[in-house]
Formats: structure tokens, sequence, C-alpha cells
């Protein structure tokens, strides 16, 4: 795995997880195996929450301290990633769980379970792809070019997909989508010449300018192009045929962020 294969809300929902469903013995030895028992007491008068809460702080600000495990040498964050896949049962209904199940989604991972029903952490997606990076790329190219309403449409959609609101998650997809084109061409030509114009043809004006390349197919006259087909696919809501709610709208979180990342890098090497 990668140094930094999670991303922090990942990182808290784990926390919490373990917060409710680990006794005072078990996170005790957790602990230990983390090699944390300089920071976080063993003292049974101390609540698991209060100690979960110690844990969560470290991890945020130590993430990337590496440690010796049983599996290997790792970082932090993975390490209490798989202290927190060990309790996960099949199907469950717990909301901590389910969060953390989630989260573990959007950063292109899935829990297996054997024969025995013991969970098994692994990848759903091929590691280049990298999509905890690609998320954090993202974030910071949003904030350099201070497309500040985008971001706060992206950080809504992630926030929905995480309470399971899928039709929420699946609109501010798609309206942080049309938001960084329309940005992008304002950055481009000017708020002036961009104002004037529908979203459509914002887009159609950067493919003119060249911004999006006619000789991929990210854009062509005729509607038949990727981006048009990208925002047919995010415009519908519905239920789909032999998939959940939560796989597809996993798929446009995924599809969204590798998409927009390519754009803003351009914009980047534009500059």
């Amino acid at each position: 795995m990668s140094s930094v294969p999670f991303t922090r809300p990942t990182l808290i929902a784990a926390v919490a997880f373990l917060d409710t469903s680990l006794s005072q013995a078990a996170f005790n030895h957790m602990v230990l195996r983390l090699g944390l028992e300089g920071e976080i007491p063993s003292d049974t008068s101390i609540s698991v929450s209060k100690k979960a809460d110690r844990l969560g702080r470290i991890l945020v600000q130590r993430r990337d301290d590496l440690l010796d495990t049983l599996e290997g040498r790792m970082s932090l964050a993975e390490a209490v990633v798989r202290e927190a896949v060990k309790p996960m049962r099949v199907a469950s209904l717990h909301p901590n769980e389910i969060a953390f199940a989630r989260g573990l989604a959007r950063d292109g991972y899935v829990i297996g379970f054997d024969d025995q029903r013991v969970p098994h952490l692994r990848k759903a997606l091929p590691e280049e792809l990298g999509l905890p990076e690609v998320d954090d790329e993202v974030h910071q190219l949003l904030k350099h070019f201070s497309f500040l309403e985008p971001l706060g449409h992206l950080d809504q959609g992630i926030e929905a997909h995480t309470r399971g609101d899928w039709a929420a998650a699946n609109a501010q997809f798609r309206t942080f989508l049309e938001g960084l084109f329309d940005d992008i061409a304002r950055y481009c030509e000017g708020a002036d010449k961009t104002d004037v114009l529908t979203s459509e043809n914002r887009r159609a004006l950067l493919a003119k300018i060249g911004f999006l390349a006619k000789d991929r197919n990210e854009w062509t006259d005729d509607g038949k192009n990727y981006i048009n087909g990208l925002f047919k696919m995010l415009h519908t809501d519905g239920s789909h045929p032999g998939l959940s709610d939560e796989d597809h709208s996993t798929f446009r979180l995924h599809v969204v962020l590798v998409t927009c990342r390519t754009f803003l890098r351009r914009l980047r090497y534009r500059q």
C-alpha cells in the first residue's frame, strides 16, 4: 500500500468504530500493538472514549509514523485502519461500522470475509489510481485557484456520501463538476466574457480555446463526447438494476475526482 493510503475522514471513522467496538482490555492491547502505551494510559478508570479521543489526535498528527506489526512495517494510519477492520462483522447495521466501511470505499478499499467470517482489507481498485492522494491533490488545487464554491459542493457531496444520503451526494457531485468548469472558463477567459454564457456554452468555449481536447473526444460539436456523457450519467439519480445506490454513488465520486484532477492539473500547467 502507499505511504498515506487513507483520508482523514476514514481515519476518524476508524477511531470512532474502535471506540464503540472494543472493551477496555481489548483497547489496551491494541495500544500496545501500536506502540503508544507511553501516551495512552491503560488505567481502566479512564473511559475507552477518552482513550479513543487521544488516539485520534495522535493519529491525525502523526499518521505517517512507521511501526512494525505482525503484518509488516506500515504507517500508523494503516495500522489503525487494520485494527479497526478486525472487529467488523458481515452485514453489520452499527452506524459507526457503516460509516467506517463507507470511508474505506471512498478511499478505494473493501472488506472481504473468509469462510470463517474473518474480515480482510483489500483494494477495490488498481493501486496506481491512488484515490486518497487524488482527493488530497484536488482539494489543494481547488484552494490554489480559489475555486471555493466548487470546493464547498465537493465537501458537501462527500459529507452526504458519509451519512448515506445518496441522492444528495449525487446532486452535489454534479453541481461540483459543473461549477468547476464554470470557474475554469472564468479563469481562462475572464468573467466579462463568460458570465453571460450558460454552463454548456462555457464548456464549448473551453473547447474553442483548446483547453478541452476535441481530438481526444473530450468535447465534440455533436455532443457525443466524454464531458457530455459524464454529465448525462451524473444527472441520473434513480436506482440501477443490479447496482446498489451506495455502489453507484461511490463510483460517481471516484470518476468525478479523477476527472477533475486531470483538468485542474491541465489548468495549472497553463499558468
